[in-house]
């Protein structure tokens, strides 16, 4: 235990959340060694006073930097998802607060539910649903994915999964990150991120998961999808924000890019307003790609993990460099 009192945990989340988590066995077992103040966007900075360590389970909130002020005592701040930009501030980032993430948790989900929108494409599963609901029996050729060629631009845990998974159904997989590498173990070849349009035109696939930073912000823009083949699909499990979405939006009906498959947009909700929801060669899911049954339990137990290594003084997992916005990995 640090010190004699009880630490103080701030937890931003949601009315039904807090309900969720205070039924957890891994949230009862905290609440034995901790004072606990569960709380909403609008008592962040009051929860924030004099706490120790501070929970984001609202993941998608963006209230913690209004209530940062607040933020006198913080060694530690833990967010419940694999993304750290709603936490990623200036005043956090120059802070000495630990900033851990939930890295690990989504990487399978996530990699299935690429191979299953890849397969979607190039079987016209979304197609045979139309079909289907006209009770038009219309027979159709379908692509073959075996041999086909991936760029997966993102080569953290998310990444590796999805090009394990696509490689063990015979496509072809290379990676784009930080800096160019040959051998990978699960990509071969990576190329660096920073010449990404070079390399775009080779691709049959291309599937964007790469954290947002200052450099990867917009990467995706017209330029990139010009040069990209066009019979290539393109597929966003990443963040929204790597997109220019009218620059997509543009590619797609010009018809320099056969498809696209987005779990994640710059604006979430995506408006009702938007021309993706109608496009015959979109499919749109809510940010729902790593949301397997369960998923809400592993979050709390990864959080409940660290939690005892906090208190024993043990090293914590999933410490972000707050420089680079990310987990930094050993390959």
């Amino acid at each position: 235990m640090i010190g004699m009192e009880k630490p103080v945990l701030a937890v931003l989340c949601g009315d039904d959340q807090a309900r969720e988590l205070a039924e957890s066995p891994a949230v009862q077992g905290i609440e034995s060694s901790a004072v606990v103040r569960y709380t909403g966007e609008a008592g962040l900075a009051d929860a924030l006073r004099d706490a120790d360590v501070l929970f984001v389970y609202d993941f998608l909130s963006r209230a913690v930097p209004d209530a940062w002020h607040a933020a006198n005592k913080l060694r530690w701040l833990h967010i419940a998802s694999a993304g750290v930009d709603p936490v990623m501030f200036p005043g956090m980032r120059d802070s000495d607060v630990v900033l851990t993430n939930s890295r690990g948790v989504f990487d399978d989900s996530i990699a299935e539910y690429v191979l299953g929108v890849i397969l979607t494409f190039a079987k016209d599963l979304h197609g045979s649903l139309d079909l289907q609901r006209e009770s038009r029996w219309q027979h159709r050729e379908s692509e073959r994915i075996a041999g086909r060629e991936v760029l997966v631009v993102g080569t953290g845990p998310i990444g590796r999964a999805i090009a394990r998974m696509l490689t063990a159904v015979g496509m072809t997989v290379s990676g784009a990150g930080r800096r160019a590498r040959e051998n990978d173990p699960d990509f071969g070849t990576v190329h660096a991120s920073a010449v990404l349009t070079d390399h775009l035109p080779a691709y049959d696939y291309v599937v964007a998961v790469a954290p947002l930073t200052g450099q990867t912000k917009g990467m995706f823009d017209s330029a990139a999808f010009a040069a990209m083949k066009r019979t290539a699909r393109f597929v966003n499990v990443g963040r929204g924000e790597l997109v220019v979405t009218a620059d997509l939006v543009g590619a797609l009906r010009a018809g320099e890019l056969a498809g696209a498959a987005l779990d994640v947009f710059d604006t979430e909700p995506l408006p009702p307003e938007s021309p993706l929801w109608t496009m015959k060669n979109v499919l749109v899911s809510p940010h729902m790609s790593g949301d397997f049954t369960g998923w809400r339990d592993t979050l709390v137990e990864v959080f409940a993990d660290n939690w005892s290594r906090w208190q024993t003084g043990a090293p914590l997992r999933n410490v972000v460099d707050k420089e680079l916005g990310y987990v930094p990995s050993d390959r």
